[in-house]
């Protein structure tokens, strides 16, 4: 039998990066963009910079599960107002790790709870929808370019 520590760091394939928004200013809308470059304290022409918290990644498997709890379809990433939209990778398996997206290295620093505009952007209990489901906050170890489609993995 494999020891605990090996399955913990184990992923069953990489993910990759399917959506990517950009807050130019705060409540303005987001910007959905093909590429971006990450700095040392997040997304170039992202509003949000800060050390622990300098990118938010969200899973896209989320998106249905917000939805169903509302009661609806999928809801929109862009609703969500995180950076990075992945797939494919289950993100909370990577805190406390280093995770490659493109060119860019980050530390996965833990979930990012949902905020209180979560009722005004999905309506009544938008905000307890998001909870447990509101994707991860990250900090830069290392920058560069993201473009969607870039594989998303962790660097061991």
């Amino acid at each position: 039998m494999e020891d605990l520590k090996a399955l913990v760091r184990r992923t069953a394939q990489p993910g990759r990066v399917v959506w990517i928004g950009l807050r130019p200013g705060r409540r303005a809308p987001l910007l959905q963009v093909e590429r971006c470059i990450v700095g040392a304290r997040g997304l170039e022409g992202d509003h949000g910079a800060s050390d622990k918290r300098a990118v938010t990644l969200l899973q896209e498997e989320h998106l249905a599960a917000i939805g169903s709890f509302l009661g609806r379809g999928q809801v929109a990433p862009e609703d969500l107002r995180r950076n990075i939209l992945v797939a494919g990778i289950n993100l909370l398996s990577l805190r406390d790790r280093e995770v490659r997206l493109g060119k860019a290295v980050l530390h996965v620093t833990g979930p990012c709870a949902p905020c209180s505009r979560m009722e005004e952007a999905l309506g009544q209990g938008g905000y307890a929808a998001v909870r447990g489901h509101g994707g991860v906050t990250a900090r830069v170890v290392s920058g560069g370019l993201v473009v969607l489609g870039d594989p998303v993995m962790p660097v061991d």
